[in-house]
């Protein structure tokens, strides 16, 4: 059975930083990209950041505009584990923070795409107070 299991999300304060974890188990190939995803009261669900592994040299990491130089996604293949490091948080940052895999060939040309991902986690919220 695939499972996600996301943890560390928490309440921090503005200017604070938190590492999410995301242990991904039951695959019985290696998805192809993995990436973070959130989604706060009342809006849709965004994608945050997402990683493609080309070949063992070569990584592509993709954010969004809102989280640029702020957060870092990073996996560790020999622990299936994805993880999102995150810096200078926002208010805005505030939402469940969903990981979620892809099987997609080719990686679609829209990282964000959400039919792209195959499987999701259940989530880990992550609150940023003034």
């Amino acid at each position: 059975q695939v499972r996600l299991v996301e943890s560390g999300g928490g309440s921090v304060q503005a200017g604070g930083s938190l590492r999410l974890s995301c242990v991904a188990s039951g695959f019985t190939s290696r998805p192809i990209s993995m990436g973070w995803f959130r989604q706060a009261p009342g809006k849709e669900r965004e994608g945050v950041a997402s990683i493609y592994r080309h070949n063992s040299n070569t990584l592509y990491a993709y954010y969004a505009d809102s989280v640029k130089g702020r957060f870092t996604i990073s996996q560790d293949t020999a622990n299936n584990t994805l993880y999102l490091e995150m810096a200078s948080l926002k208010p805005e940052d505030t939402a469940t923070y969903y990981c979620a895999a892809s099987f997609s060939w080719p990686p679609p040309s829209n990282w964000r795409h959400l039919p792209a991902y195959r499987d999701w986690g259940q989530g880990t919220q992550v609150t940023v107070s003034t």
